[in-house]
């Protein structure tokens, strides 16, 4: 059996506003915008297992790796998990050098879960929502 080495390439989030959510990840995250384009057709609707669908993506880079943001249309039924220990719940993981300065400059509208939290591993989090609802941990690294 041959195997291939897989890599990460990126993180998807779906969402409802595209413009919003870029303009969080954007600038509030500091992530830079690396592509906007919109994907339709039998082939994509098939591929994603949702019958006519079209999506409208955003690409920003976050170092290693991309976060793609999409909305799609037809638009499904919403499905956030409230907390990190539901079954099925996801967060994007996202590192900075000074998590204390970073929290500092957040504006005042950023839903957090709390101030940042040194955890008994040594590693320092902050965990909070885009404009979607969607868990973000920063992490100190």
């Amino acid at each position: 059996m041959t195997t291939t080495e897989l890599t990460a390439h990126h993180t998807g989030v779906t969402v409802t506003d595209l413009d919003r959510a870029v303009a969080f990840y954007r600038d509030v995250l500091g992530l830079d915008v690396l592509d906007r384009f919109s994907v339709s057709g039998e082939e994509f609707a098939e591929g994603v297992g949702v019958p006519g669908a079209t999506g409208e993506f955003a690409h920003l880079d976050a170092g290693s790796a991309r976060v793609e943001l999409v909305a799609y249309d037809p638009e499904g039924e919403e499905s956030h998990a409230e907390t990190v220990n539901q079954p099925g719940a996801k967060h994007l993981g996202l590192a900075v050098e000074d998590l204390d300065s970073f929290y500092a400059e957040l504006p005042p509208e950023v839903e957090t879960l709390s101030e940042p939290r040194t955890t008994a591993s040594g590693t320092k989090i902050l965990f909070v929502r885009d404009p979607e609802g969607n868990l973000v941990e920063i992490l100190e690294a």
